[in-house]
């Protein structure tokens, strides 16, 4: 095993395979950092302090953490683009995903200048967001993914983990985790409130509003409002089982 090298995503998204020439099993975004232990084949074998998540990525998808300068910055958007010069007009280098992280050196006109071109500034943010469920509303309508953490593709443990990252809490990647570690386990029949999660068996979802949910889910093949009354009903009709957690979030789940 090699010693531990510290890198940063250098693609819109990577994906995160638990064993070489397996299914995907989670994604990185753009400059979300990873301490690489393992090189093989063409992919290395890292952890992202972001994902909470270890797994293996194409080795072309991550660069040495000396290359770039310290993030300084995320994307706040749904998407944006980085472009070649400060102009709308001008042809753009990449496409960046929510959460995508970048360093700021300058700023002209409507555009940051980080260090993949320039950004418009209204989609950047260095401030934590503050309401988990509106983070979570700029992946309404995105296709359900499994084991995406993006916005061109999410499950329902990547919306959650992408609200709470957002937010500055500490939120692990997947659903099972996410109902052991997030928040405290209210009593059956407790009104649900905004911020809220409802778990299932190997399911997760927001809670909007006294009657609503939004989750990706299969059955939307897409992240979708729901009644929660009809959604816990059609559920457990689908053989998936009853709601086996309600949960509060609290400042103790903050990092």
């Amino acid at each position: 095993m090699s010693p531990p090298e510290q890198a940063f995503v250098a693609h819109p998204v990577a994906d995160l395979y638990q064993a070489l020439g397996g299914p995907r099993d989670r994604q990185l975004r753009y400059g979300e950092a990873v301490t690489i232990t393992e090189r093989r084949d063409g992919f290395a074998f890292g952890q992202s302090p972001d994902a909470g998540h270890r797994g293996w990525l194409l080795e072309a998808a991550v660069l040495p953490e000396a290359e770039r300068p310290a993030p300084t910055h995320w994307v706040s958007a749904r998407q944006t683009h980085a472009y070649g010069e400060p102009d709308f007009k001008a042809p753009e280098r990449a496409a960046l995903a929510h959460l995508s992280k970048l360093a700021v050196s300058g700023q002209e006109g409507r555009f940051s200048q980080t260090e993949i071109g320039w950004v418009p500034t209204a989609h950047l943010s260095d401030a934590k967001a503050s309401d988990p469920v509106a983070v979570a509303e700029l992946y309404l309508g995105v296709p359900y993914l499994w084991g995406g953490n993006s916005i061109w593709g999410v499950d329902c443990s990547g919306l959650i983990h992408a609200a709470l990252l957002a937010c500055g809490y500490a939120c692990p990647s997947d659903s099972g985790p996410q109902e052991a570690g997030l928040g405290r386990t209210l009593p059956t029949g407790t009104p649900p409130e905004r911020g809220d999660l409802m778990f299932w068996k190997g399911h997760v979802a927001w809670v909007v509003d006294a009657s609503t949910l939004l989750h990706a889910n299969v059955h939307h093949m897409a992240v979708a409002y729901e009644p929660t009354e009809a959604a816990i009903a059609r559920i457990e009709a689908q053989g998936d089982g009853p709601v086996t957690a309600h949960k509060r979030l609290g400042d103790c789940d903050e990092r």
